[in-house]
């Protein structure tokens, strides 16, 4: 192999630009500039004879500093039926080595925030009857956890 192979995350989804969007906040990424060669995904997209109707069934962001896995949204016809297996975690606590009041604050900020943008609560975890993550849901149903 001549190169090594990178990491990429892809949901599945029926809106790709709602639920890119929604991780574009949660995350702090942005939108994934164009190939290399590409002024904008428009020409891209039309140099690849992909059908105008279908520039929204995808989308592509990535850390704004380029570091870290970029994150695509693809949409297909089918719904989501079962959990999932393998989950995203937004991490604003700092840590169980931080104050419990400082972590529980962060935790229920960003909670409501990210409700603020088309996210569900599910569900929370406690250990010690302190507050560790709560068990969410993005605007389409897919859990991820804020820690």
């Amino acid at each position: 192999m001549d190169r090594t192979p990178g990491l990429g995350i892809t949901f599945d989804c029926h809106d790709a630009q709602v639920v890119a969007a929604f991780w574009r906040h949660a995350l702090g990424y942005v939108e994934s500039p164009p190939p290399s060669g590409w002024a904008d995904w428009a020409s891209f997209l039309t140099d690849h004879d992909v059908p105008e109707e279908e520039w929204g069934d995808g989308a592509t962001i990535r850390a704004a500093s380029g570091d870290g896995p970029s994150i695509s949204f693809l949409r297909v016809p089918e719904a989501k039926t079962i959990k999932n297996r393998v989950h995203l975690d937004v991490k604003v606590s700092g840590g169980r080595d931080v104050e419990q009041p400082l972590r529980e604050s962060r935790i229920l900020a960003t909670e409501a925030d990210l409700v603020a943008h088309g996210a569900r609560r599910q569900g929370e975890s406690r250990v010690d009857e302190r507050l560790d993550h709560l068990i969410m849901e993005d605007p389409e149903g897919n859990e991820f956890c804020i820690v």
